[in-house]
């Protein structure tokens, strides 16, 4: 089906059209049009092309009007002030509009037409360790911008680069040599992931009293890392049991999460292993990295020290260690040379910019990255507990993210259970997981990801003001309507005069299409959280303001507000889903 031009850019080619009619000198100018609270929208373009034209704006302004041939989309087109032009849409323009989007599955939403293929680096948690709630932004962020950039035609390469490497591994393996059944399970059935969380914890605890108490244990850890490093075999399988053992763990959160992860796309710190000798030796037989006190470093003008001194991006240790750069740089290669990628998107902790900025900056060196491959951060703020400071438990301990979800699907299911009405208990947990895993999400993405965020779990599960439950009430209370309808059909009827709260909501549900295409290529799932509380606001004046059902309008008005409550479901639904949330036709 072919996209939906939205009536933003019909009015836009029609004023456009009328500029370069009434004022052919102005070449191809843009009308510079916005939605506006005067009217359907506000064109100022005129304004700069007055000036650069040296004309008086409202004459140029009112020529422009007189220019614009009778059509069926514009109204009325008033001038304004120093030159504004204030424009409304015909109703049937609207309705028209609409019906064409209704036709098609995609909503009428257009493909990008220069879609290429993107890897989005998210959800990078640690072999062995525990999620905690820092966790949570990068997963959810993350998983929703794998799905908007999917929407508008962009192929997905998806990348956990999970830490599966490093010196923590041999104290870890060499504890296990010496204890071989603390990862044992206590049957051969499916392993919960609470069960395989709490092996690792305790196995991660003991080996670490030991490994500070114990020289002797130390010194036969650190000699297991080298025989991890080397290849060694016995070493590496017992390495591969503490990433199984931790995918257990990491798959029942993501689980939870309602977010899917699938093995191949899967790929640690350990992935990239093969290739850090060559990136060194690339990096340095370009000059883009120099040894400095035995050291592989990147330096950079503008990034110093408190000392004063230049604080350079490490590459490889004077004792000859890889660090996370090296990984990193390898990651890039790989990513651009074999996955073909032409954009990179790294949905990571704000306090990594840095290293971030320095990575990038050497790999654009290097030419692994150029003008047609981009690398980009998409750097997200901290969960803040409901006091402002970073969120901790009563003990000040970091809060385990399965805790903090078990919570919030309980105060869900508590909001569901009160509401319901004809819910049996199985329904009701079902929803409560729905709402409470819709409300998590939804606080995450409706903030911009630059910023820190209160995590507040009253406010997340209220039915009033900016949450998913109240987008998720709105769209379970338009299914209702349907179940209420007896025989009338949504139909569109573009003959119609609409009320002002039908305009409205017309007027929003025709930007669906813009604010997707303004969500991917910005990387702001929050623009699409934004649009689609306004689209739920606007619903429910249109439904205080317009009968649907009782009292029963005309038949062709009453056809014509289920077509609006028909798009509007469709819009929340295909939106919400963008954002990896639920939305249930009964609540």
């Amino acid at each position: 089906m072919a996209s939906v031009p939205s009536l933003a850019s019909t009015v836009q080619q029609r004023l456009a059209e009328g500029l370069s009619a009434a004022l052919p000198e102005a070449g191809s100018a843009d009308p510079l049009l916005r939605r506006s609270d005067r009217a359907d929208f506000q064109a100022n373009g005129i304004l700069a092309l007055a000036k650069q034209l040296k004309g008086n704006p409202r004459e140029l302004a009112t020529k422009v009007v007189d220019g614009i041939p009778a059509n069926d989309v514009l109204k009325e087109i008033e001038v304004s002030g120093p030159g504004f032009l204030n424009i409304t849409v015909t109703d049937q323009a609207i309705v028209k509009t609409l019906a064409a989007r209704a036709a098609d599955d995609r909503l009428g939403v257009p493909f990008a037409e220069n879609a290429g293929t993107t890897v989005i680096d998210y959800a990078q948690p640690n072999v062995a360790k525990e999620m905690h709630v820092g966790h949570l932004r990068s997963a959810v962020i993350g998983a929703a911008m794998v799905e908007i950039l999917e929407f508008t035609g962009e192929k997905v390469v998806r990348r956990h680069h999970i830490g599966d490497w490093g010196t923590q591994f041999g104290m870890l393996i060499q504890y296990l040599i010496e204890h071989p059944h603390e990862l044992d399970h206590k049957s051969e059935d499916e392993v919960s992931g609470e069960e395989a969380m709490s092996n690792l914890n305790r196995l991660y605890k003991a080996s670490r009293a030991l490994f500070d108490s114990d020289e002797e244990f130390k010194t036969r850890a650190r000699a297991r890392v080298v025989d991890l490093q080397a290849g060694d075999e016995e070493t590496r399988a017992l390495w591969q049991r503490f990433v199984d053992e931790s995918k257990i763990y990491f798959y029942s959160v993501f689980d939870k999460l309602d977010m899917d992860i699938h093995d191949p796309d899967v790929v640690g710190e350990s992935g990239y292993n093969d290739m850090l000798v060559e990136t060194c030796r690339l990096l340095e037989e370009s000059g883009v990295a120099v040894r400095s006190n035995g050291a592989l470093c990147v330096f950079f003008d503008d990034v110093k020290g408190p000392d004063g001194n230049p604080t350079p991006l490490i590459v490889q240790k004077s004792d000859g260690g890889f660090g996370y750069a090296a990984t990193d740089l390898s990651a890039i290669r790989d990513r651009v040379q074999n996955l073909k990628a032409t954009s990179l998107l790294y949905v990571v902790d704000a306090r990594q910019s840095l290293h971030f900025k320095m990575v990038f900056e050497t790999a654009r060196r290097a030419g692994w990255l150029n003008d047609e491959v981009k690398a980009v951060q998409l750097a997200f703020g901290t969960v803040l507990g409901k006091d402002g400071k970073p969120f901790k438990t009563r003990e000040g301990e970091t809060v385990r993210l399965v805790d903090l979800l078990d919570e919030a699907i309980d105060r869900a299911a508590s909001v569901v259970r009160e509401k319901a009405r004809d819910l049996s208990e199985d329904e009701i947990a079902e929803r409560g997981a729905q709402v409470g895993i819709g409300a998590v999400k939804y606080a995450d993405l409706s903030t911009s990801a630059a910023r820190d965020y209160k995590f507040d779990l009253d406010q997340m599960v209220s039915l009033n003001g900016d949450t998913s439950v109240y987008l998720q009430y709105a769209y379970a209370r338009i299914k209702s309507i349907f179940g209420k309808a007896g025989d009338r059909t949504a139909l569109a009827h573009p003959e119609l005069e609409l009320a002002p709260a039908e305009r409205a909501l017309g007027l929003h549900l025709d930007q669906f299409g813009e604010t997707v295409a303004e969500a991917a290529a910005e990387y702001a799932p929050h623009k699409l959280a934004a649009y689609l509380y306004q689209l739920a606001s606007l619903y429910t004046t249109f439904y205080d303001q317009c009968p649907v059902i009782k009292p029963e309008p005309p038949k062709e008005v009453a056809e014509n507000r289920l077509f609006l409550c028909d798009l509007t479901a469709r819009t929340l639904h295909r939106g919400m889903a963008l954002l990896g949330i639920r939305t249930p036709e009964r609540l």
